[in-house]
């Protein structure tokens, strides 16, 4: 459907960006699709689910952001290492199993769950692009009697264009199965079709699963069930699977043979170290102002100052241009195309003028006039003395009125797919939040917390010390659970400041860091007082 690209945030966080094709991009259906699956996607929340966080279905060329996870695709990986372990493969097939129960439960089927959508990491496997196949299956390109969908792992019911449901997902996540534990697929090693073709007639002639693992031949013989109703739900196979595995599908403690980890450790460095580079080569740049592609954007607020960024626009002539990244069946050429370069045109709406104020401009107006000169009149009458400037106003001074001063606030650890968001006007705390809650200043998932307005780190706690700290220095928008957890970003004693949604300032004295009690990779909570000043003019 389209060809993605690494590019990040303006907080430096690397995120998955696909534009779609033009091909899609001039179907009317198939935008109206597309804005309806990916506003679904997003309302998703669940174990091991990379969330979409943006998306624009009105510019020229759509496009949609996810997070981005350092993992390895599982097809790139079988055809690299070789198929996986048993117990690997059931405790993958244990978490995708919660991860497509989380998806139902959104009343979302995937609809192309294929090992190029899971991604192996040093944290589980992770799964992508749920839901989104169903935008593209009105289109005329579907209509002219394309289909949409990988063959190889489509359910019965989909290759004789019958009803999808969640239970052929279960199918897909079957093959799956099959083919990450012995390189081979249950229905032979044909071309797409000839495959698809055997799946749609698997009711007259199952496939042979005698070579497959005693301990996985069970589970695949229920999936691949040729009849919907008989497979069983995500929920029941997660329970399988972690039985017949002796294992917890919460533990990655060695969960990847040693060589696949390595890969995926480096393919994480590997990355850091671009995004590194690009904004260090970022700032050395003169700075520029960028706006949101769309004024509603749900995750950040900014004035608007500039022509937007059009995402189908070509990046600067000094920017490196992204390495795509097929979406489809590549093998170890794609480990290397993935890292290859950075897209330095931001996110849209991840990069803008950080804020403004509106006096400077008013203080310009009333102090920034010249007296008026005289000089040597006509017919070469003496020269006068020239008159007084008229007095200038001195600007407004401005002070800060205490709202509410020392108020306990505490921002707790989020789970996987848990939205935790504080409104610090309120002040309150949600741990049912929603992303793009435009009250609030602080957002925290668990990849990472946002700060949705600039926020900085003061010496000071007086309001002047915490407005300039807030003017000078501010943080990245987003600090990755990474830091957060091993005590980099954040640490008790540091004083939070910014500017609200409501303009009121706000100073958030860290008292605690409370760990998840969890593991030790989990983002911790946070504990704090809380003091808010309006600003009044004296």
């Amino acid at each position: 459907m389209g060809t993605v690209y690494l590019s990040r945030t303006r907080g430096n966080q690397p995120v998955a960006l696909k534009m779609i094709r033009r091909e899609y991009a001039g179907d009317g259906e198939f935008r109206r699709r597309f804005q309806q699956e990916v506003q679904a996607a997003q309302q998703v929340r669940g174990y091991h689910l990379v969330p979409v966080v943006d998306h624009d279905t009105a510019g020229e060329q759509p496009w949609l952001a996810s997070e981005y996870v350092p993992g390895i695709p599982l097809d790139e990986a079988v055809d690299v290492h070789g198929p996986l372990p048993t117990a690997t493969t059931l405790q993958l097939v244990a978490c995708v199993a919660r991860a497509l129960d989380a998806v139902h439960t959104a009343g979302v089927v995937h609809r192309d769950l294929k090992p190029g959508n899971i991604l192996l990491g040093s944290d589980g496997p992770w799964v992508i692009d749920f839901g989104i196949a169903r935008a593209a299956e009105s289109t005329r390109l579907t209509r002219s009697g394309g289909f949409i969908g990988t063959p190889q792992f489509m359910s019965p019911e989909q290759g004789t264009g019958g009803e999808v449901t969640p239970a052929s997902d279960v199918f897909s996540l079957g093959l799956i199965a099959a083919v990450a534990a012995t390189g081979r697929h249950p229905y032979g090693s044909g071309g797409g079709l000839a495959v698809a073709t055997q799946i749609a007639n698997t009711a007259q002639r199952p496939p042979d699963l005698s070579g497959y693992p005693d301990v996985l031949r069970p589970l695949l013989e229920r999936c691949l069930a040729a009849t919907p109703a008989a497979r069983p739900a995500p929920a029941e196979l997660a329970e399988l699977c972690e039985r017949a595995s002796g294992r917890s599908s919460r533990d990655w403690a060695g969960w990847l043979p040693a060589p696949l980890a390595a890969q995926v450790g480096e393919r994480s460095r590997a990355v850091r170290r671009l995004l590194d580079q690009e904004a260090a080569a970022t700032r050395q740049r003169p700075a520029a102002t960028y706006v949101p592609t769309r004024a509603d954007n749900p995750l950040h607020q900014a004035p608007t100052r500039s022509a937007p960024f059009r995402p189908g626009a070509p990046p600067p002539a000094e920017a490196a241009m992204p390495v795509p990244v097929p979406d489809g069946t590549g093998t170890k050429r794609r480990v290397y195309l993935a890292i290859a370069a950075v897209a330095l045109a931001a996110v849209a709406g991840t990069a803008w003028s950080l804020y403004g104020d509106s006096d400077h401009g008013a203080e310009s107006e009333a102090g920034g006039h010249k007296a008026p000169t005289t000089g040597a009149g006509a017919q070469g009458t003496p020269k006068s003395k020239a008159p007084s400037a008229p007095a200038t106003k001195p600007p407004a001074v401005k002070t800060y009125e205490p709202l509410f001063k020392n108020r306990p606030l505490t921002i707790g650890s989020p789970g996987t797919g848990e939205v935790i968001t504080a409104d610090l006007d309120t002040p309150k705390v949600n741990p049912n939040g929603e992303i793009g809650d435009h009250a609030a200043e602080i957002q925290y998932i668990y990849q990472y917390l946002t700060f949705r307005t600039a926020t900085a780190k003061s010496t000071g706690t007086t309001p002047e010390a915490c407005r300039q700290a807030v003017d000078s220095a501010p943080l990245p928008s987003e600090l990755p659970n990474n830091d957060l957890a091993q005590g980099k970003a954040l640490k008790k004693g540091d004083v939070l400041c910014t500017v609200t949604s409501q303009g009121n300032l706000a100073m958030l004295r860290l008292t605690a860091v409370v760990s998840s009690g969890e593991t030790s990779f989990d983002p911790p909570g946070y504990q704090g007082l809380l003091t808010v000043w309006k600003r009044a003019t004296g």
